[in-house]
């Protein structure tokens, strides 16, 4: 018997395509993490990047559960001295960089090394409709049905 170790040369990626349009975050982000690195594959292989390529649209309509779309809080510091900054979702949600919520809830799921800084790579967020990744031809992932609790 000969164990099997899988070469990147064996690896297919597929493309999905997932509407965000009120889903849960934290719910979506765990989802898009697991496809990202591969664990929905039976070869999954935690040292090789055999994950898919994830398309997220309509990250503007993503959701909350509760009352912590009026209460969560982001922060970042500036490196200067009392420099914390901080803002609402509702804030980035509504303002220009829309798509960060999204990424940063799937960064914080993953764990921090250079591999999946290269997985997160596969993943592309659009604010809107409309994406430019139409000639991929991504599969239609429909999470919303998966479970009653993922939509709102």
């Amino acid at each position: 018997m000969n164990t099997f170790s899988l070469k990147q040369r064996d690896i297919k990626k597929k493309w999905y395509l997932i509407n965000a349009d009120g889903l849960v975050l934290g719910r979506l982000a765990s989802k898009i993490s697991m496809i990202l690195r591969g664990k929905h594959k039976t070869i999954y292989s935690p040292h090789l990047d055999c994950g898919d390529n994830v398309v997220v649209v309509n990250a503007k309509k993503v959701r909350l559960t509760g009352s912590k779309e009026k209460k969560k809080i982001y922060y970042k510091h500036t490196g200067y001295p009392g420099g914390l900054k901080e803002t609402t979702f509702t804030e980035i949600i509504n303002g220009k960089n829309s798509t960060s919520v999204i990424k940063k809830a799937v960064e914080r799921m993953m764990s921090a090394n250079a591999l999946s800084k290269k997985q997160l790579s596969n993943l592309k967020i659009f604010s809107d409709e409309s994406h430019t990744l139409e000639a991929q031809k991504p599969e239609v992932l429909d999470f919303a049905s998966h479970n009653r609790k993922n939509k709102i």
